[in-house]
C-alpha cells in the first residue's frame, strides 16, 4: 500500500493506493493538520511506503517526522529523492513547484500529449505540455478565494464572503455580483488563456482541469476535456511505480 501526499497551501491531501487503484482519499487543512487527525482518517490500512509532493516545506517537515514516528518509515519527497521524469524547459527548472510537474507528468501518462493542465487551488495555474511531451511553462494566477478575499481587504465597503455559485449572471445585491464576477471571470478566462495556448502548440491539445476548487468552476467554463481532481495523487503513484 502506497501513501500518496499532496500538500498545498489550503489541504494536504491523501491517498491510498494498491497498485494503479485508488482506494481511499480524504483531505485536511494544512493549518488544522495533526498526526491525530491523520489516524482517524487513515484508520487502520496498513501502509507499505509514503512519498510527499510538497509546495509548503514547513508542512512537509512536520508530516515527515510524524510519519517516520508513527509508522517507523522514511517518507520520500518528490523533488528531493525523487525526480519527476519529464524533460523540464524552464528557464530556471527549479522555480516550478513539483506539484506542476507531477500534474503535467500524470496528464501526459493518463491523457497523452500535447496538453494543457488548469489547476484550480489555492493559486490557479496553467500548464503547458508539447507534443513531444516536454514541459514548457505555464501561468499563474491568484485563486478564487484570494481574489474575494483581496476585494474585501483592499475596498471599504465590499464584504468578506464565502467562495460559493453565483444565484445569478447579472448580480443583484453585493454578493452575488462579487461571486459573479469571481465564478463567470475566471472562466471566461480559462476559456480565453486555453483558446491562445491551443494556438502557441496545437488545436489538437487536450485540456484537463484539476485542484480542489475545480468542481465549482468547470461548468461555467466550455473548454475542459476531463475533470480529474485526483491528478496529482495520481501522478505521485505512478512516478512511485515508474
Amino acid at each position: 500500500m502506497l501513501l500518496a501526499i499532496d500538500i498545498g497551501n489550503t489541504n494536504i491531501s491523501f491517498g491510498v493506493f494498491k497498485g494503479n487503484r485508488l482506494i481511499k482519499r480524504f483531505d485536511i487543512p494544512t493549518k488544522g493538520y495533526s498526526l491525530k487527525k491523520l489516524k482517524e482518517k487513515l484508520g487502520k490500512i496498513g501502509i507499505d511506503e509514503v512519498i510527499i509532493c510538497s509546495v509548503v516545506p514547513d508542512a512537509a517537515k512536520i508530516l515527515e517526522k510524524d510519519l517516520k514516528q508513527w509508522l517507523g518509515k522514511q517518507s520520500y519527497n518528490i523533488g528531493k529523492e525523487i525526480k519527476v521524469p519529464i524533460r523540464n524547459l524552464y528557464r530556471k527548472p527549479k522555480q516550478v513547484g513539483q506539484d506542476r510537474l507531477v500534474n503535467a507528468y500524470a496528464g501526459i501518462r493518463l491523457y497523452g500529449a500535447p496538453l494543457i493542465v488548469v489547476d484550480f487551488g489555492t493559486a490557479v495555474t496553467f500548464d503547458v505540455i508539447s507534443k513531444r511531451k516536454e514541459y514548457l511553462g505555464g501561468m499563474i494566477l491568484p485563486g478564487l478565494q484570494i481574489s474575494l478575499d483581496a476585494l474585501a481587504e483592499r475596498t471599504a465597503l465590499l464584504p468578506e464572503i464565502k467562495l460559493n455559485r453565483p444565484k445569478e449572471f447579472i448580480g443583484r445585491d453585493t454578493q452575488n455580483s462579487m461571486l459573479s464576477g469571481i465564478i463567470y471571470g475566471f472562466a471566461s478566462l480559462t476559456d480565453s488563456l486555453v483558446k491562445r495556448i491551443k494556438e502557441k502548440i496545437g488545436r489538437n491539445a487536450r485540456v484537463i482541469g484539476t485542484g480542489g476548487n475545480i468542481g465549482l468552476i468547470a461548468k461555467y467554463c466550455k473548454t475542459f476535456d476531463k475533470i480529474d481532481k485526483d491528478l496529482t495523487l495520481k501522478g505521485v503513484n505512478l512516478i512511485y511505480n515508474k
